[in-house]
């Protein structure tokens, strides 16, 4: 073990005060290192949370929509949507397709309880959905008995007193049927069809478990009046969402007007855009956390370097050099900063797995969109903050060793 290693490892585990200040040294150690502690740890939960805030709120809005959605810009259904979709299945970014037919309705549960929705006609509930279906089933097909089935939102459900098993009434105003005589508001009839509850979801996302139900997707085009080769858009599932700009630009220039293909960023800017600055922010703010540590570094090791004044003065009177007394500094800031940064680290990644196991911070899902705080660990983080916690830790260093490398030992050694 080298000369500088050694004396910084005795001044780390052995640090005194003379006098009445006796152990205030290792207390400001202490202090030095929980700092860093504190400051690595904090980052690395705060990076954990906001990754996992991201990944849980893309796909909740994904499981609602799609990486892609075609539409038309007439604001009309989509056209030959059967033969759109044969063209689209070549394409090689695109895994699934799956076509929509989304109208406003009318729910009737009694004269009393009536809620506007946005009912969803599909030929399978999204995957995302089906894994969070709280009661009855992620069913849509229609009955042996001819019941139609949909599937509702919690806070729907909870608004409307709907259970699994309750019938409803569905009202479309779309296109409304006239008998006899001009067309007129008071002739115009709406289309009615009768549903019965198979399924509620929870998703926490209250604007979206109060608006959408889901039912199946033939239903949901007679019910609208919908031709056979219609629907409100195509959902496309690809295989790399990050390729969703490219993929919706490219089917644009390929097909040109009516087609309008957005991406599931554009649609949703807004949520993405509350995540990207929970990102852009936390890490500036608790970063300095980790520099004023780094700084406090600097006071703890010329309070070292005071106390220790005389035994400098020794160690270069017995032939140490500028070089090695700068080096025992360095390795002392290093030190503390490791054993800070470690103990960061840990606790972090202990903290974490047991928000993942066991939920301890519970959140107001109307403000967050989910009960719980998410944690999506990336070993990636664990290494970048590390590293630059230490080199932030030598560079604060770097200023003490100066010092200490310029002390003359003559003068040292007599100091009282």
């Amino acid at each position: 073990m080298s000369f500088h290693h050694f004396v910084a490892l005795r001044y780390l585990l052995g640090a005194r005060g003379r006098g009445q200040g006796f152990g205030f040294l290792r207390f400001i150690t202490i202090v030095a290192i929980g700092g860093v502690a504190i400051g690595t740890g904090a980052l690395l939960l705060a990076l954990a949370i906001v990754r996992g805030f991201g990944q849980e709120i893309e796909a909740k809005i994904i499981g609602f929509g799609a990486h892609v959605q075609i539409e038309s810009m007439r604001y009309a259904p989509l056209e030959n949507a059967d033969d759109l979709l044969l063209r689209l299945e070549d394409h090689d970014a695109i895994a699934r397709i799956h076509p929509v037919v989304t109208e406003f309705a009318l729910l009737r549960r009694s004269r009393s309880q009536i809620d506007g929705v946005s009912l969803w006609g599909t030929d399978a509930l999204p995957t995302y959905l089906r894994d969070h279906i709280v009661d009855g089933e992620a069913a849509l097909q229609t009955d042996s008995a001819g019941r139609n089935a949909l599937v509702v939102g919690a806070t729907l459900a909870r608004e409307l007193g709907l259970q699994v098993g309750d019938p409803v009434t569905v009202f479309s105003t779309r296109n409304m049927r006239t008998e006899g005589g001009p067309t007129s508001m008071l002739a115009a009839r709406p289309r009615v069809k009768q549903f019965q509850i198979t399924g509620v979801y929870e998703t926490s996302l209250a604007d979206f478990d109060a608006t959408y139900v889901f039912a199946d997707l033939e239903v949901a085009r007679d019910l609208f009046a919908y031709a056979a080769t219609e629907v409100t858009r195509l959902d496309l599932m690809l295989a790399d969402v990050h390729a969703a700009g490219e993929v919706a630009r490219d089917i644009e220039d390929t097909y040109g007007v009516p087609i309008m293909a957005r991406t599931i960023f554009q649609i949703y800017h807004g949520l993405f855009a509350w995540v990207n600055l929970q990102e852009a922010i936390i890490p500036v703010v608790i970063g300095i956390m980790i520099l004023v540590a780094a700084f406090n570094i600097i006071g703890i090791l010329l309070m070292i370097i005071l106390e220790k004044t005389r035994e400098i003065g020794v160690f270069a009177s017995m032939g140490a050099s500028r070089q090695a007394l700068r080096h025992l500094f360095l390795r002392l800031g290093l030190l503390i900063g490791t054993v800070g940064t470690s103990i960061g680290l840990g606790v972090a990644l202990v903290l974490a797995l047991l928000q993942q196991r066991y939920d301890l911070i519970p959140l107001p899902a109307e403000t967050y969109y989910m009960t719980t705080a998410p944690v999506a660990l990336n070993p990636v983080d664990f290494l970048l903050v590390g590293v630059i916690s230490l080199i932030l830790c030598g560079l604060a260093a770097y200023i003490p060793a100066r010092v200490a490398a310029r002390i003359e030992p003559v003068r040292v050694i007599r100091f009282n």
